[in-house]
């Protein structure tokens, strides 16, 4: 049986964390990149978690914010789906190799003017 994944959706914290706190700041830095919303969709976008999303718009959004997926979606499980390969080890039980998951490396450049 597949395991049942949610996700968390962090544009707003993100958009806080580089200065951008009001919804329409992100319309016409869009705009730039050839992406039009209206500011009622943009607002949607922000506030609310989205289900289905443009892989432009994505993109779009991650060169804005200088970022990557893993600031914008958070994997995790569903609400009430247990995993049962985490409930079945045993005690003391090392984590297997496939347990850890590496946290992707940001290389920068020399600062540009």
């Amino acid at each position: 049986m597949a395991a049942k994944l949610d996700y968390h959706w962090h544009l707003r914290k993100v958009m806080a964390d580089r200065g951008l706190f009001s919804t329409t700041d992100l319309i016409p830095l869009l705009d730039k990149r050839g992406i039009t919303l209206s500011s009622s969709q943009v607002y949607r976008l922000v506030v609310e978690r989205p289900e289905r999303l443009s892989l432009r718009i994505l993109m779009a959004l991650l060169d804005i914010l200088d970022c990557t997926m893993d600031d914008l979606i958070e994997p995790v499980p569903a609400a009430g789906a247990a995993t049962t390969s985490r409930m079945k080890k045993a005690v003391g039980a090392e984590a297997s190799v496939g347990d850890l998951r590496p946290k992707r490396a940001r290389i920068r450049g020399a600062e540009q003017p």
